[in-house]
C-alpha cells in the first residue's frame, strides 16, 4: 500500500502547474472558457434561440442572453429530462442533480453532463488532493479508505434512461476506477435512499476499516461519527480510526461545528479541508493550510464555468449589471452568476460571495440571495450571524449545533425585531449573558443592524429560544428533508420556517 500511496500522491501533484497557470492568467483562462462554451452550444436549441452564432464578445453575450434562474430554465430542463437532445447542451443529458435549494420546497433538477463531471466535479476532487499533498508531502491517505457520506439516486419516471439524485450520488455512481478503489462503503450502501437506515449501515460497515479520509456535510457527518462511537463503545474517533488525516466539508459554514468535531475526533493533527461545491458546479477549494488559511477558497477558473458577479445592492434590479473578474473589489458582497458546460446559461446560483484576495482570486461564501434578513433595513447576512454565534458561544461556554432566524413584524402590541431558534450541544454558562453577547456582537459586525438597534428604536432586543436536542433533525425529517444535500435555512424574511418549528 505504501508504494501505491506514493504513486498516487505523485500523480496528483502533476496538476499543480496547470493551477498555477490560471492563477497567473485568470482573465485569459476565463475568456478561453467563455469562447469554448459559446462555440459548443451554437447548435443547441438554446444557442439558436439566442443567436449564439452572432456572439463574439462577452459584451455580446450579456446583451443577447438575459439573466436566468431555475424557473426560467425549467422548461428547457424538463425537455432534457424527457430525453430530448441538444436542448441546453449538445447531446443527451442523462443525469440531473436533485436539489431543494436552501429555501425552496419544490425539488430542482440541475443538469449534469459528462463534460461537467469530468472537467468540473471530478477535477475539483483531484485538485483538492493535489493541493493538499503539495503542502503535506508525507500524506498516507491512500494507505487506507476514504469514507464519503453521499446521497441517493433514482430512475427518472418520465424517461427510463434519465437519472436523478443528490449530486454526491451521481459522482459516486460514476467515479473513475482509482477513486472507487479508495472509497468506502460499497455503492449499494452509499446510494441507499432511506437516510436513517443508511447512516446505521454505513457506521456498522466502516467501524472496523482503516479510514484515512472523510468527506460529507458537517451536520450529517457528526450523526454518523456518533453512531460509529456507539457501535465501538469508545469515546473518540481516534480510538477507531487513528490514521484519519483529513475531513473535507462544504455546503454550510464549518464554524458552528468545529468545536464538536475537535471533541469527537480527538485528532490534533487532523486537516479540515473546505470546498465550495454545489449541484451546479465545483467552484472553489482550499489551497492554503495552517495559519495561512483565512477562510478564502481559491476560485477555480478552468472548470468549464464562466463567472459573472452582481453587486448585492443591485441584485433585485430588473436587469442588473454584472461584473467580470477585472471589476470586482475586496470585501464586497456579490451574487454569483454562472454559465457552464452542463447548459446553465447566465444562471443565478443564489449564493453570495466576497473576494478575500484578488491575486489569486479567493472567495468566501457570505450567504444566499434569498437568505438574509432585511425587513427593517438591517441587511443582516448569514456570515454576520455565524460569526456572532461563534464569538458568543466561545465567551459563554456554549456550543450551538443548529439555528434559524426570522423577523418579528411590527404590530399594535409589539415592535419589530428578530426571533431566533437555537439548539445546543453545550448550554451557555449564563443564558442572559449569551443573548446579550450575541446581540452586541451582531452590532459590532453589521453597522446597519447596529443603527436599527439603537435605543431599540426600530429593532427590539432579540428574542432567542433554546430548543430541545433533536428539534431541527425532527423538523427536517417531518419535511422529508433528511440527507446531505438538505440544510436548515439560516435566515428568512418570512416566518414560514420558524412558525413551523415552533408549532411542532
Amino acid at each position: 500500500m505504501e508504494i501505491v500511496n506514493s504513486i498516487l500522491v505523485w500523480a496528483m501533484k502533476k496538476r499543480i502547474h496547470q493551477i498555477e497557470l490560471f492563477v497567473r492568467y485568470p482573465e485569459e483562462v476565463q475568456n478561453d472558457w467563455f469562447q469554448s462554451l459559446i462555440s459548443e452550444a451554437v447548435n443547441t436549441d438554446w444557442g439558436r434561440q439566442y443567436n449564439y452564432h452572432k456572439i463574439k464578445t462577452i459584451a455580446d453575450f450579456k446583451e443577447q442572453v438575459p439573466l436566468q434562474d431555475y424557473n426560467s430554465l425549467k422548461p428547457f430542463i424538463d425537455r432534457a429530462r424527457d430525453g430530448e437532445c441538444d436542448v441546453l447542451w449538445p447531446g443527451e443529458t442523462k443525469w440531473f442533480a436533485k436539489s431543494s435549494g436552501t429555501t425552496e420546497d419544490k425539488s430542482k433538477f440541475i443538469p449534469v453532463t459528462p463534460e461537467a463531471l469530468e472537467t468540473c466535479h471530478y477535477k475539483g476532487g483531484k485538485d483538492l488532493i493535489s493541493l493538499y499533498t503539495k503542502y503535506n508531502p508525507d500524506s498516507k491517505m491512500f494507505t487506507g479508505r476514504g469514507l464519503v457520506l453521499g446521497g441517493s439516486s433514482e430512475i427518472n419516471k418520465t424517461n427510463p434512461q434519465s437519472y436523478s439524485g443528490d449530486l454526491s450520488s451521481i459522482i459516486i455512481d460514476n467515479l473513475p476506477v482509482w477513486a472507487e478503489l479508495h472509497r468506502t462503503p460499497s455503492k449499494k450502501i452509499a446510494l441507499m435512499s432511506e437516510w436513517e437506515e443508511k447512516l446505521q449501515v454505513m457506521a456498522e460497515t466502516t467501524a472496523n476499516q482503516n479510514i484515512t479520509t472523510l468527506a460529507g456535510v458537517p451536520s450529517w457527518t457528526l450523526v454518523l461519527l456518533k453512531k460509529v462511537l456507539q457501535i465501538k463503545g469508545v469515546k473518540t474517533i481516534r480510538e477507531v480510526w487513528p490514521n484519519l488525516e483529513t475531513y473535507t466539508h462544504g455546503g454550510v459554514s464549518f464554524v458552528p461545528f468545529k468545536e464538536q468535531f475537535d471533541e469527537v475526533l480527538d485528532l490534533p493533527d487532523i486537516n479540515y479541508m473546505e470546498t465550495y461545491s454545489a449541484s451546479e458546479g465545483f467552484f472553489g477549494l482550499q489551497d492554503l493550510y495552517g495559519d495561512d488559511f483565512d477562510g478564502g477558497l481559491l476560485l477555480m477558473l478552468d472548470y468549464g464555468v464562466f463567472y459573472e458577479f452582481i453587486p448585492l445592492e443591485n441584485w433585485e434590479e430588473e436587469n442588473p449589471k454584472t461584473l467580470g473578474l477585472n471589476e470586482v473589489e475586496l470585501n464586497q458582497h456579490y451574487a454569483m452568476v454562472i454559465s457552464t458546460n452542463s447548459g446553465l446559461w447566465r444562471y443565478q446560483i443564489g449564493d453570495t460571495i466576497m473576494f478575500t484576495s484578488l491575486f489569486p482570486f479567493r472567495i468566501k461564501i457570505s450567504g444566499r440571495t434569498k437568505q438574509h434578513m432585511n425587513v427593517f433595513g438591517e441587511e443582516l447576512m448569514v456570515q454576520n450571524v455565524e460569526k456572532a454565534i461563534q464569538i458568543a458561544g466561545e465567551r459563554s461556554g456554549a456550543v450551538i449545533t443548529e439555528f434559524t432566524g426570522a423577523p418579528i413584524f411590527i404590530s399594535d402590541i409589539c415592535k419589530g425585531g428578530h426571533e431566533w431558534l437555537m439548539e445546543f450541544s453545550k448550554d451557555p454558562d449564563n443564558w442572559a449573558q449569551f443573548v446579550k453577547l450575541f446581540d452586541n456582537t451582531l452590532k459590532s459586525l453589521n453597522s446597519d443592524y447596529e443603527a436599527k438597534r439603537y435605543k431599540d428604536f426600530v429593532l427590539d432586543y432579540p428574542k432567542v429560544h433554546k430548543m430541545e436536542p433533536g428539534t431541527f433533525y425532527n423538523w427536517m425529517k417531518s419535511r422529508g428533508k433528511l440527507g446531505g444535500q438538505n440544510k436548515v435555512p439560516r435566515l428568512s424574511n418570512s416566518r414560514k420556517y420558524i412558525d413551523e418549528i415552533l408549532a411542532n
